[in-house]
This record gives structure tokens, sequence and C-alpha cells, in this order.
């Protein structure tokens, strides 16, 4: 499994040692008083010695190993952004791509990489054909490359898709020109996916405000979280096949749709009008009513959402540090009760051994 950093566990493991050293040296103290009636102070000051070389070669010991941690973490932390500035160096759109995928992985019970899991014809049908994901959902290559990437330069280290997934959206953030946040390891993948709970639970572009805030609100988001993390659509693009269905858009934007009649990927239509930068020009354009999708454009239609979008709108920096501050939250959504975890060697399909249990 992917490792964590105990700070906690290591303060509370040093304060049990000293006291457990103290009621030794005071028992000794006074076992010596009672059979002599009078300490020796020779083996006294031995056993304080004693104790204190214990103390030291433990906390010398947990040093090394949080030193050892924390290179591991690097070196983890190191080899997903190689991998992911050079995707994003290759084609600025994969960025946006990277923090929606993480999104639609977490939000489906819980981050768990079951997004990344591919369909078996006749055997497993996964998350990626759901409608709100199907030919939508990219950046699947750079997530394959990053966990090699991990497995090559980073030996003897188990680091899961999910954890995978969550580095490369921070760090697709901060090139984009997002503030970056710590990502914490530890996040299991899971053997199963949901090609139901896609459908469902993530928010759709069709969907009004008290839709959106009911299904944020499942995740335990606050309608302040909800509006900032709406904030995403600061970079990158929809697809044709979405911009040209007249529920998911904002009529007062008036789009032009130039789709095909098979609804390709020919064309695409900005998000905002900076796609490439991480920036308010989201908020900006709600407030002059030009968002793009429908529900996004409503959350200027509620006093409580119309006030964030206000606020981050006139502070860049307060909407950065929201978005940051609950990219963080929606990175720890747990997994489903009961659900079955391993450490995929392959991020599209479980292990071997998982296989029967599908």
């Amino acid at each position: 499994m992917g490792f964590r950093l105990s700070h906690l566990s290591l303060v509370v493991s040093l304060v049990a040692l000293a006291l457990a050293g103290v009621a030794i040296y005071r028992n000794t103290y006074e076992a010596i008083i009672m059979n002599n009636g009078s300490p020796d102070f020779d083996f006294l000051e031995t056993g304080a010695v004693s104790i204190l070389t214990l103390n030291n070669e433990k906390i010398n010991s947990d040093k090394d190993n949080l030193s050892q941690q924390l290179t591991q973490e690097s070196c983890v932390f190191s080899a997903v952004k190689g991998v992911v500035d050079s995707a994003i160096d290759n084609e600025t759109r994969v960025g946006a791509s990277l923090i929606r995928l993480h999104f639609h992985d977490c939000f489906v019970d819980g981050c768990d990489g079951g997004i990344l899991l591919d369909d078996i014809n006749g055997t497993f049908t996964g998350e990626q054909t759901s409608p709100p994901n199907n030919n939508s959902v990219r950046g699947f290559e750079v997530i394959a490359q990053a966990k090699q990437s991990v497995i090559d330069t980073c030996p003897n280290i188990s680091v899961s898709c999910a954890d995978i997934l969550a580095i490369a959206a921070r760090d697709s953030l901060a090139k984009l020109g997002g503030q970056t946040y710590t990502v914490a390891l530890g996040r299991s993948d899971g053997t199963a996916a949901n090609f139901t709970g896609a459908l469902t639970q993530l928010p759709a572009p069709s969907d009004n405000l008290t839709v959106q805030i009911q299904k944020f609100s499942d995740k335990n988001f606050t309608v302040r979280e909800m509006v900032a993390l709406a904030g995403a659509h600061t970079v990158g693009f929809a697809r044709c096949a979405t911009v040209c269905v007249s529920t998911n858009v904002n009529p007062a934007a008036q789009l032009q749709c130039n789709c095909s009649a098979t609804l390709t990927d020919s064309d695409l239509q900005q998000l905002d009008t900076t796609p490439a930068v991480f920036d308010k020009d989201y908020y900006d354009n709600l407030n002059n009513n030009q968002g793009i999708m429908f529900s996004d454009q409503v959350l200027t239609g509620n006093t409580t959402t119309a006030d964030f979008v206000t606020t981050y709108s006139n502070n860049v920096s307060v909407f950065l540090e929201d978005f940051a501050a609950a990219m963080i939250k929606m990175g720890n959504l747990p997994t489903s009760a009961g659900a079955q975890l391993e450490i995929r060697d392959v991020c599209s399909r479980v292990n071997p051994t998982s296989v029967a249990s599908m």
C-alpha cells in the first residue's frame, strides 16, 4: 500500500518512551531507598544514561525512517511531475483534462482510480463509457506514463494509481497558473467501477442549481466549495457534442454550433476567455452572463452562490486559495464501504489476482 508520514504517531511514541523512562528511574530510586536506606547515585546515574541512550537511539531511528519516507515521496512527486509537465508542454489542454479526470474519479465512490479501468468485452463495464465520461474524459495515457515513471525511477515504492491521479491534478493546476497544495499519499485502487454511479453522482452541464447543490452536499461539500470547484472551468474546452445540446448551454452566450452530424471532437468551445490560464475570468464571464454551460451560469441565479461568484471575480487570490483547499478535500473523499482495494500494477486493469473478484 501507499505510505503516509505519521508525524503525530512519532511525537506520541517519543512522549510515551520518555514517560516510561521517568517511571523506571523513579521506581528504581524508590526500591533502593527501601532496601538500603539511601540511594546508590552511581547506579541511578548509569540507569538514567541508559534510558537517555535508548531514547536517543529511538529518536535517531525515527529520524532515519522519516528521512527515508520523505526521500521516497520526493522521488514519486518528481517522477509524476516530469511526465505531467512534459505532457502539458506538448498540449496545454491536457492539463485541464487531468484536473477533470481526478474530479470524475473522486466524485464517484471516492478516490479509487475506478475511472482508469478499461472495459473488458463481455466481462467488465467500467466508468469510461458512462455518458458523462464517454469520449469526453481524457489524459489516461499521461497517468499510465506517470505510473511507469514511478516504477522505473522509484524502486521498491508502491504507489496507487489514485495517488498518481491526485498528484497529476495538483501539478496540472500549478503548471496552468493555479495555487499548488500538499497531496497526501496513501490512497488505494478499487477493483471495481460504477457505470451507473458516474451517471447519477457527477454534476451535469444541464443541472440546475438545486440539483448541483444536492450532489455536492452528498459529498459533504459546502455551497462555497461547490462554487470554487466550478472554477475548474476557467481552463479547458467543451466538446462539440456538449455545446450543441441546447439544455447544456447558456443561450445568452450565443455559441455558434458547427458540429458535424456525428458530433465528434472536431470542434471545441473554450470554457472562458483564457482557456490555458487558471485565473478568475470564468467568474468575470458569469457576472457578464457569458458563462458557457447552463450549470455554470445558474450560479448567478441565487443570492448565496452569486455572492461567491462576485467574491472570486473581485479577488483572484481568494479564489485560488479556496480552490486549492477544496481540491485537498475532494482528493480525500473516501472509497465506498466494503470496497475491495489494492495497489494496481497497471492503472487500466486490476491485478491478476483480483480478476476473479470482479
